[in-house]
């Protein structure tokens, strides 16, 4: 059994997004630190081609120097699929796997930043939980298919399969709606599953709400069309 309270060390990718565990998340890197760590991560001198995605606070940060600038509960990327382009450029795609708490930054250890973290795992789910988790799955799952029909055309969605595990589930179902970063940050901080499912049924509620309202579709955050800006990326 791993010790999900040891401390490890990551390269970070700061980014003006929040990844989520089992969700998709593609890249396009530019930047010759994050070339680097292409580099790095695909010839094994990062070993497992993980590394970790932290949000910035502040858009207006343009260089993430401390810890003061970035939420400080992140998540593991795994590095699926990469294309390097002819420019040297590469287009990655990664899926989101366990959350952490960083501790600390190390601007000079590598091109990239490297960070101290600690795993964050989730809390176990209380005895007779399942009945509640089974409630809440269904509401959230409402709300989801609400928000889904208001904002995008039914062939560019899929709901979680039925038997989608409880602890992904809440994770899965925000993944394809345009939270703000604020909202998608405490839905990535929450350990507990059931209260996790409970605020992703209600942030998706809301944002229904606000959809059929206005009847208007909402337009993507800028990190959804456009990663790696100047001003997101470190």
């Amino acid at each position: 059994m791993t010790d999900e309270r040891r401390q490890d060390t990551l390269p970070l990718f700061p980014l003006q997004t929040v990844l989520l565990p089992s969700t998709v998340l593609p890249l396009h890197l530019f930047e010759p630190r994050y070339r680097q760590l292409a580099a790095d991560l695909l010839t094994g001198v990062i070993p497992d081609r993980r590394f970790g995605i932290v949000a910035i606070r502040n858009s207006a940060v343009r260089e993430v120097e401390s810890l003061d600038h970035v939420y400080t509960i992140g998540c593991t990327a795994l590095l699926a699929e990469s294309k390097r382009l002819p420019d040297g450029r590469y287009d990655i795609v990664t899926t989101g796997e366990r959350r952490f708490r960083l501790l600390s930054i190390d601007r000079t250890r590598a091109p990239y930043l490297v960070g101290e973290v600690m795993w964050l795992p989730d809390e176990p789910l209380p005895p007779g939980g399942r009945e509640a988790a089974a409630k809440l799955s269904a509401s959230a799952r409402s709300a989801y298919q609400r928000y889904c029909e208001s904002a995008w055309e039914r062939d560019s969605w899929q709901p979680p399969e039925p038997g989608a595990d409880l602890a992904q589930l809440a994770h899965l179902l925000a993944a394809d709606c345009l939270l703000p970063l604020a909202d998608r940050q405490q839905v990535l901080e929450e350990t507990n599953p059931l209260r996790r499912l409970d605020l992703v049924h209600r942030l998706l509620a809301r944002e229904a709400g606000f959809l059929s309202a206005l009847r208007a579709v909402p337009a993507p955050p800028p990190e959804v069309y456009e990663l790696n800006a100047p001003a997101a990326l470190n």
